[in-house]
């Protein structure tokens, strides 16, 4: 009933009319009803009134969903300039700048607006040099265009200003896997392992970077050091499913999913497993929760 959610909503503005959550609730109401256009002026004035990096962030993300590019941009431009210490307006701005190279038809437009992501992911990790997900795609963005030597470059100065996270590691040794340079992503997941002994995110990596013949060995080492991390856990299931040892796989799902019900990529393995080994009522049971 949208009249009578628009109804409390406007009672709870009268009570709270410079509340964050009731303005981006009635935003969120207008959107998901593709009342696009009440969403817009909703959000212009939460942007005057109850102006914060998250109603930017969401004034900005309705027109880069709409394909409002440059409208998006120009948000985007004036919300960093007054919220520099949100990393996540930085990481949008650069991929709009990104997105917008992609669509240039001049190629010296195209590397101007490549230059503009990339000193804006720069801008931005000045500003938050602590926020993992900056130099993820920082890194990212430079192997797309080609430049390897950069990517490293930005991974290792990542690793040293944020020392033990495990992310920053993983990101390093996918790098040198899609590079086909194995043995470097072997010597980097050895180092990982020694500086962050207990991530899983690192051990359910070196399950599946070890020869087939000694995965098992590797997992029985994997779940001494995280026997309850759900990324091993799920890492253990996709080996005996590989192996085709159907019960163990189902059963070690089945432990993954109980133990993180969130975590999403381990309902779609799963899910993508019955419907390989199972029966239709097994697979409808998982696409329920899934």
């Amino acid at each position: 009933d949208v009249p009578a959610a628009r109804s409390i909503l406007a009672r709870a503005f009268e009570a709270n009319p410079n509340s964050e959550e009731i303005w981006l609730a009635a935003v969120k109401l207008e959107s998901e009803n593709k009342e696009y256009a009440r969403a817009r002026r909703l959000l212009d004035k939460a942007c005057a009134s109850a102006s914060t990096a998250r109603v930017w962030m969401k004034a900005a993300r309705l027109e880069w969903c709409l394909g409002e590019l440059n409208k998006a941009l120009e948000m985007l431009e004036k919300a960093t300039s007054t919220y520099n210490q949100a990393p996540k307006l930085w990481l949008m701005l650069s991929q709009v700048y990104e997105q917008l190279s992609e669509e240039g038809l001049k190629p010296n437009e195209v590397e101007s607006l490549k230059e503009r992501a990339r000193n804006t992911y720069r801008e931005g990790l000045n500003h938050n040099p602590h926020y993992t997900a900056l130099w993820l795609q920082l890194a990212r963005f430079e192997e797309r265009q080609g430049n390897l030597t950069k990517a490293r470059s930005i991974l290792e100065k990542a690793r040293s200003q944020n020392p033990k996270t495990p992310e920053l590691w993983l990101e390093a040794i996918r790098l040198e896997v899609r590079a086909n340079l194995k043995p470097v992503a072997d010597s980097l997941l050895s180092k990982a392992l020694q500086e962050c002994p207990t991530s899983g995110c690192l051990w359910a990596e070196a399950i599946f970077m070890t020869p087939r013949a000694q995965r098992k060995s590797k997992s029985v080492d994997a779940l001494k050091k995280c026997e309850h991390d759900p990324l091993v856990l799920l890492a253990v299931s996709k080996m005996f499913w590989c192996e085709r040892l159907v019960m163990k796989a189902r059963n070690w799902f089945t432990r993954t999913v109980k133990l993180e019900p969130d975590l999403g990529d381990a309902w779609a393995y799963f899910y993508k497993f019955e419907l390989q080994h199972g029966t239709e009522v097994s697979s409808k049971s998982i696409s329920i929760f899934y």
